[in-house]
């Protein structure tokens, strides 16, 4: 039997921030002239973004006066990792906090001592005792509640995160696993011209999500997805293309432009490898949960797999209004495709997929489903075997009963 994600929660930084506004305070950052700065902003107008949050005001302020860093020209003495995990250390917890009470405003129903695990998950800031411990005092979580932590393992954290929850639920129908990824990126500016720098800094945002595993449906008609099947696949090659690293002024990410060639390259067989075994195609999938690594990265996966700009609607939106939120992402996306589920979806499949260092590329296949009034695919085709009504010649669509 599935395991279902539900009752995604989701909060950000109150400062939400122009793409414009943040290209002009890179280029004053930066020292550019007017050459480099017209190039600068042509990269953030393509970029599909029009709004990132961050939980720090000064991106929205190119002529000084900043919270953060430096008011001087250079921005010198630039911040230190110490001071960057301060900021973290202040900031992450609020930010958690207001996503899980959003997840659990969806669920009355469920109280916060009935939590049996917790899974905490970031890439941009640690410390400890940690944002876990934090978490299960500023929630009144069972000091017994199971911790787990999923760090720096970079924008497909989230799926790892999922896979655990999934795997403690079928160990235990008794399970109920609450899942908190909070990721403060933007404060890891890199002060650099480099390529691979401006791409990162032109990308991601700050955001935290939370969402419940557990071995049943939610109650009430509260849509969730049942977790199907999980598939990992890894290009090596990509080793020294997308990487995060410690250096001395902030985390260093490494993201560069042949990142598509290398999706392009794994995302038939990371697809084709999910799908292997279950008893639906591509081409009966209608709802997709794409992580936004960026724009370029969708359209290599729509050009690669047949899918329209109309199939990736979700994560551009959450691409447009946000940017890449690292592991937080996918969730985001997630909650967008169960906001617009209605009970004709029931039982239609749903791919998902994201990206990390590497290169890693993570896949998962789940259902919508609305309280028990539809059985899984997989608990479909098992019972109509039972009955002896599957059959060789029985069209896939209608076993799947995908409209």
């Amino acid at each position: 039997m599935p395991s279902y994600l539900g009752a995604i929660g989701t909060a950000n930084p109150v400062h939400r921030i122009a793409q414009p506004q943040i290209a002009d305070f890179m280029a004053q950052a930066l020292e550019f002239g007017e050459n480099d700065t017209r190039k600068l902003r042509a990269l953030y107008r393509v970029s599909g973004i029009a709004h990132r949050y961050s939980v720090l005001p000064d991106y929205g302020r190119a002529n000084g006066d900043y919270t953060f860093f430096p008011n001087t020209p250079t921005l010198e003495p630039f911040p230190s990792v110490g001071q960057r995990m301060a900021v973290y250390r202040r900031e992450a917890l609020p930010l958690a906090t207001e996503a899980v009470r959003e997840c659990l405003r969806q669920v009355p129903d469920v109280a916060v001592d009935t939590i049996t695990h917790l899974v905490t998950v970031s890439c941009t800031g640690m410390y400890a005792p940690g944002l876990d411990i934090e978490l299960v005092q500023a929630l009144g979580l069972r000091r017994d509640v199971r911790r787990t932590c999923v760090n720096f393992m970079g924008c497909y954290a989230a799926v790892n995160a999922v896979k655990l929850a999934d795997a403690f639920c079928r160990a235990d129908a008794q399970a109920r696993v609450l899942i908190v990824s909070v990721e403060l990126c933007t404060l890891h500016f890199q002060k650099s011209p480099e390529e691979d720098h401006l791409i990162s800094n032109a990308l991601f945002g700050d955001g935290a999500a939370a969402c419940l595993v557990q071995a049943s449906p939610l109650p009430n008609g509260v849509p969730s997805l049942a977790l199907q099947a999980f598939h990992c696949g890894l290009e090596p090659d990509g080793h020294d293309d997308m990487a995060w690293h410690i250096n001395d002024f902030g985390f260093e990410m490494t993201l560069s432009s042949y990142v598509p060639k290398l999706i392009q390259r794994g995302i038939r067989n990371l697809t084709d490898g999910l799908l292997a075994s279950l008893p639906v195609e591509l081409g009966d999938i209608r709802h997709f949960a794409i992580h936004p690594g960026g724009r370029k990265i969708l359209e290599t996966i729509e050009t690669e797999l047949g899918l329209t700009h109309d199939d990736n609607r979700h994560a551009y939106r959450v691409l447009r209004d946000y940017g890449n939120m690292s592991s937080a992402t996918v969730l985001y996306v997630l909650r967008d495709v169960l906001a617009h589920a209605t009970p004709a979806d029931a039982g239609a499949p749903v791919l998902s997929f994201a990206f990390g260092p590497g290169l890693t590329m993570e896949a998962m296949l789940l259902e919508i489903s609305f309280t028990n009034e539809h059985l899984t695919f997989n608990e479909q085709a098992q019972e109509e075997t039972q009955q002896g009504a599957l059959t060789a010649t029985k069209p896939l669509p209608e076993l799947l009963n995908v409209n």
